[in-house]
């Protein structure tokens, strides 16, 4: 079912909200800035509720790729929280290095799937779910291997993940406002827009 644009469109609000989240935390992970709350609050709220509404929304546009992506990642990122607090309250005990990074390669093997299915989309998509994808790798063999140095070279490559979502975000939202292509994406088809290959994307993947 095509995209109904009477209707807000939700992406921009679940870009921004993994891509906010995504480069505060790899500013941890770059050893930039210390972990902290404002990481896990962000993480909580705009990484993992806001999505999730993104992905409701999506849902009832009848868009089953950007359902699937915003509810996913939304709840990625509540899990990790939830991950971290989980031990601080005594419920159960850290996880290890070994079951960490298998959690970390689980998602990885998600978001192969959805960076396969962004081959459809625009340039901009593809950017964003490939970088996801080395990014989840990179953090998982950090844990399993024990190489805090790959950790560190898993957080500078999140914050160009992190920024492509930004844009990609930005360009929808300008483009929406404006009227017309403000921020290239690297559209499949020259000269189609946000709009019209957001519409293709939902019918092909839905």
């Amino acid at each position: 079912m095509p995209h109904d644009y009477a209707k807000a469109n939700p992406a921009p609000l679940g870009l921004m909200g993994f891509g906010m989240t995504t480069v505060l935390l790899n500013l941890h992970n770059a050893h930039i800035v210390p972990m902290g709350a404002a990481i896990l609050a962000m993480g909580l709220v705009f990484g993992g509720a806001a999505q999730f509404v993104a992905g409701m929304l999506e849902y009832g546009n009848g868009n089953t790729f950007g359902m699937t992506a915003f509810m996913a990642y939304g709840a990625f990122w509540i899990s990790l929280v939830v991950l971290l607090f989980l031990p601080q309250w005594g419920l159960v005990a850290a996880s290890s290095p070994t079951l960490m990074g298998s959690y970390l390669w689980m998602w990885g093997l998600f978001t192969a799937i959805m960076a396969l299915g962004s081959l459809a989309a625009s340039r901009a998509h593809q950017v964003v779910f490939f970088s996801l994808l080395v990014l989840f790798f990179l953090l998982g063999s950090a844990e399993v291997f024990d190489r805090p140095g790959l950790g560190v070279v898993a957080g500078y490559e999140g914050l160009f993940c992190g920024f492509s979502a930004i844009y990609l975000a930005a360009a929808e939202i300008l483009e929406i406002q404006f009227g017309h292509p403000v921020l290239p994406i690297g559209l499949p088809g020259a000269g189609r827009s946000i709009a019209q290959q957001h519409e293709d994307l939902v019918v092909q993947l839905s």
